[in-house]
């Protein structure tokens, strides 16, 4: 019999917990950049490309202030040989003299390397600017293998290197500059903070500098690219220039092209809030605003140049005066009652549109300023649009009655949809329409659900029989579904696979399609790990990206990933998910007796259900890899998809022989 224990006492429990190598020394004190290098994340995001890209756009918001500031009016960008980005504008250059704080340092070498500093906190350099943390320069400097910046200021021209955000040197005069002006910053993104692959995209970095043109109609930017950075199949050209008198306008139409519109002109403009709120008030807005049935609507924000995918506060103010503005038209017309229940849900929801809030000291969400949280925003561009708006409906009464009718028609639509969902609530009787193969989940919240397509009865036999029936439900797809690319809207709605997978998902296609209806918090796409599961893949992924893009941008898209081999080694069993992780675990080995055995499954219908669930359906186990478009890239990637699965055969023809170095020793 075991001897009794004696309780332990309060000093016994408390030296038990106390940590004997926690003390002082454990506290660490992160100086100068080295908390930007630690926490890249806090300060750009991420280590992803599109944080790498994010760099990128600061040092040229730096120097778009300088064009928005009237101090500048050219400004060049330039992807380098050796995958370095090149800035450059004509603007006053950043101050070379010694900083009163800092004694030994000039106050451009402040700027590159102190976090919280910059000409841009008082308003007396700078009335409208997209960098208010004095963040933005120190910031890619940490995180750059290499920064060099050059001054031209006061007819002299001044230069200094840094490394890692460690300076070189001191800053050095170089020589007379007696006819060039501005800064000059050139980095290299640092292969230890964004991986050895990561490299700048071309494509994207000159897209960023066109909007950018776009956004102020008074700066010329000259775009530059070495040639070796340009990949098989990138169409960007090697030299640019953009200015767009229009601004905002220039670019609405071209984007909208040839589609049909409610109106023959955009609804168009710019203005200073001086002329609304009085010579105190900096700032101005400019808009872009066209409806159209043919596309999917897009509102496209930006406050001082920079994007706000989020919205914020200036689309708000912007949405409050175009609904004020046509419901008052409609008081004025007789039709107050038809516009009743107009939202300005209802006014954007069939346009296509493009904003730009230049404000003093905005307040952005996160230091990569995804939203604009400035309430002073909503008003100054409300007060401003309204007159504008008012006045547009006024001097055409047609064109007035063209918008106010088709908003109306938003209107009733979304009222139509509401009312059959309550009626559908309502009804105790009425039961959702799923297709009969579907082994639905019993769960009743969307939250936490999951719908697996799978490839073949076969396969869906395997999936229902391993799936958790409480939060996974299991769709079996037939073949190959159809490929949307190519085929007409008819033939669509006549193709029993999509109507299956619409009914089970629960929403529409296009325009018709609802978050709110969406019946699974994750559709996963379950095909087998050969050719023919990722043709299936592809067509499905294809379907989504074309008709029902926001569940991708809502994050609900994810590609399950079986394995497609089994090592056995003794009673040691393992999981390759293709040829070079089988090599390595058989380099490697099990750890088990005698020889090590392959098997190959030719598909998801030949794995035991709890093989199946233990490898690529239980949550715990499974690796998912989630589809998403950056929305920077959606160009490129819509152009991408049509190139390789739509109608024309000889740009799939193209892009293969183009890329067929990449496929010559893979093993068929």
């Amino acid at each position: 019999m075991a001897a009794h224990k004696p309780d332990p006492t309060p000093e016994d429990l408390f030296a038990a917990q106390a940590p004997s190598d926690y003390d002082a020394d454990s506290i660490e004190v992160l100086e100068g950049l080295e908390p930007v290098r630690k926490r890249p994340g806090m300060y750009v995001g991420g280590t992803d490309e599109r944080a790498l890209h994010h760099l990128a756009a600061e040092i040229v918001d730096n120097a778009m202030d300088e064009a928005v500031a009237g101090h500048a009016t050219r400004i060049e960008v330039a992807l380098l040989e050796n995958g370095a980005f090149l800035v450059r504008d004509n603007g006053r250059g950043i101050p070379v003299e010694p900083h009163p704080k800092f004694p030994g340092k000039s106050a451009l070498e402040v700027v590159f390397t102190t976090l919280h500093s910059g000409g841009k906190f008082s308003g007396k350099s700078y009335e409208t600017s997209g960098g208010l943390h004095g963040v933005g320069s120190s910031v890619v400097n940490a995180l750059s293998e290499r920064l060099d910046v050059e001054v031209a200021r006061n007819r002299r021209l001044y230069r200094q290197s840094y490394a890692r955000g460690l300076p070189l040197g001191p800053l050095e005069e170089v020589g007379p500059a007696p006819n060039r002006r501005g800064t000059t910053v050139t980095f290299l993104p640092d292969p230890e903070i964004f991986g050895a692959r990561a490299r700048l995209k071309p494509a994207r970095l000159h897209r960023m500098a066109r909007s950018k043109a776009y956004l102020f109609r008074g700066v010329e930017i000259r775009w530059r690219c070495d040639a070796s950075q340009i990949v098989d199949g990138d169409p960007t050209p090697l030299e640019d220039l953009f200015h767009f008198p229009g601004g905002l306008r220039d670019h609405l139409v071209e984007t909208l092209g040839a589609v049909d519109t409610v109106t023959p002109e955009p609804f168009s403009g710019r203005i200073q809030f001086s002329e609304k709120f009085g010579a105190d008030t900096a700032g101005a807005f400019e808009w872009a605003l066209a409806w159209t049935p043919a596309l999917d609507p897009f509102l496209s924000s930006y406050c001082n140049t920079v994007p706000t995918p989020e919205g914020g506060t200036h689309e708000s103010g912007f949405r409050a005066a175009l609904t004020k503005g046509l419901r008052a038209y409609a008081d004025l017309t007789g039709a107050a009652k038809r516009a009743a229940g107009v939202t300005g849900e209802d006014v954007l929801s069939g346009a296509c549109g493009m904003i730009s809030a230049f404000i003093r000291e905005p307040e952005f969400v996160g230091q990569t300023k995804d939203r604009l949280a400035s309430a002073e925003a909503a008003r100054l561009v409300e007060g401003a649009l309204r007159d504008h708006f008012d006045n547009w409906l006024a001097a055409d009464p047609r064109r007035a009655g063209a918008v106010l009718d088709f908003v109306i028609e938003r209107a009733n639509e979304r009222m139509r949809r509401r009312q059959e969902k309550e009626t559908a609530r309502k009804s105790a009787t009425k039961r959702l329409r799923l297709p009969g193969k579907l082994a639905d989940c019993s769960e009743a919240t969307k939250d936490g659900s999951e719908i697996f397509l799978v490839e073949g009865d076969s396969a869906g036999g395997s999936a229902k029989q391993a799936r958790n029936r409480k939060t996974q439900a299991v769709l079996p797809l037939r073949g190959k579904i159809l490929n949307v690319l190519g085929a007409a809207q008819a033939k669509m709605g006549q193709n029993q696979e999509l109507q299956d997978l619409l009914q089970a998902l629960g929403v529409g296609i296009g325009q018709k399609y609802r978050e709110a209806d969406l019946r699974y918090d994750r559709v996963i796409i379950m095909t087998d790990a050969d050719v023919d599961g990722a043709h299936i893949a592809s067509l499905l992924m294809t379907f989504f990206f074309t008709h029902m893009r926001p569940m991708i941008d809502e994050g609900h898209l994810y590609l399950a990933q079986p394995p497609l081999y089994r090592l056995t080694q003794g009673a040691v069993s393992v999981y390759a998910h293709d040829d070079a992780e089988r090599a390595r675990i058989e380099a490697k080995g099990l750890g088990g007796k005698g020889k090590i055995e392959v098997g190959r499954f030719k598909g998801l219908g030949e794995m035991m259900p709890k093989q199946l669930r233990e490898t690529t359906m239980d949550p715990a186990t499974r690796a998912l890899v989630q589809v998403r478009v950056d929305p920077e890239d959606m160009g490129e990637t819509g152009d991408l998809v049509e190139r390789l699965m739509g109608r024309k055969p000889e740009l799939r023809f193209q892009y293969i022989q183009e890329h067929a170095r990449f496929v010559e020793d893979v093993d068929v």
